[in-house]
């Protein structure tokens, strides 16, 4: 039933992908509140997918990577919803829509549920250490599409040129608060999510391997957010340049992402 749940999610976000496409073109305030309540919907779906998996199966099941992909996509559309509630704004939409509809459709397509090989599957500490890790991503993501929406907004006022979705995206000021305060979200979760995951590695292996390709490539994801955080509470990197380094930090984070497929011990095998 889980599965069923996450295609009927999938479903309700695919109102917000073509919202997300007609924006490009043209403006529609109807389509716009349609898929803001469709997203509202599909987000319910999507909770009772993740926690019938989870009584089902225990924390093994967020530990699959297509549990795992779904939390994420679920994470991103909670972050995007909260930074709705606060600046009334859907325009991030147009880059959380189509990623949150891939994302989920990859969940609820995919093959058959991929199991970390670990002992220490069933600790509070690996949930935490999921939970907490995926929100620091959500967050992450969320401040890169406000980050391209920045340079798009620039662009297009410089050009004096703006059609569709374009023409009513909010001030520089505010998308670039967006992407600031989604930092600000995402860093202590990332932070703290790492740590859990330290103890986990610790109680399953004995030790921390810092040369596994995982692990190495989170703490430089890490490193990469604290340098975005420390240049904009420092130097005041705003704008443009903050812009290209939360691209910087989310081409940071899918290869961490991907690295799961090639790590010794922290990969994803067939169950």
């Amino acid at each position: 039933m889980s599965l069923l749940w996450l295609r009927v999610a999938l479903g309700c976000y695919a109102v917000g992908l073509i919202y997300a496409l007609v924006a490009l073109t043209r403006t529609s305030e109807l389509l716009g509140k349609i898929a803001l309540h469709a997203a509202y919907l599909g987000m319910v779906f999507h909770f009772v997918s993740l926690m019938e998996s989870v009584i089902l199966s225990g924390q093994i099941a967020l530990a699959s990577a297509h549990h795992s992909i779904s939390l994420l996509g679920f994470l991103i559309m909670t972050v995007f919803m909260i930074a709705y509630l606060i600046y009334k704004t859907t325009s991030p939409g147009i880059v959380v829509f189509p990623l949150v509809f891939l994302l989920t459709f990859v969940a609820a397509t995919g093959q058959q549920p991929f199991l970390l090989t670990s002992p220490g599957l069933r600790t509070g500490w690996l949930f935490a250490h999921i939970a907490m890790i995926f929100t620091g991503y959500a967050a992450l993501f969320l401040s890169f599409g406000a980050s391209l929406l920045y340079l798009v907004q620039e662009r297009s006022l410089k050009s004096k040129k703006s059609a569709g979705m374009l023409s009513r995206l909010p001030a520089l000021e505010v998308i670039d608060e967006i992407g600031y305060r989604s930092l600000l979200l995402g860093f202590p979760f990332m932070t703290l999510g790492l740590i859990a995951g330290t103890v986990v590695a610790q109680s399953s292996y004995g030790r921390v391997n810092f040369l596994d390709p995982k692990i190495l490539l989170s703490i430089l994801m890490w490193a990469v957010y604290l340098v975005m955080l420390y240049t904009r509470w420092s130097s005041g990197w705003r704008g443009r340049r903050a812009a290209y380094l939360a691209t910087g930090a989310f081409v940071a984070a899918v290869v961490a992402w991907a690295a799961n497929y090639f790590s010794t011990i922290h990969r994803f095998a067939r169950s």
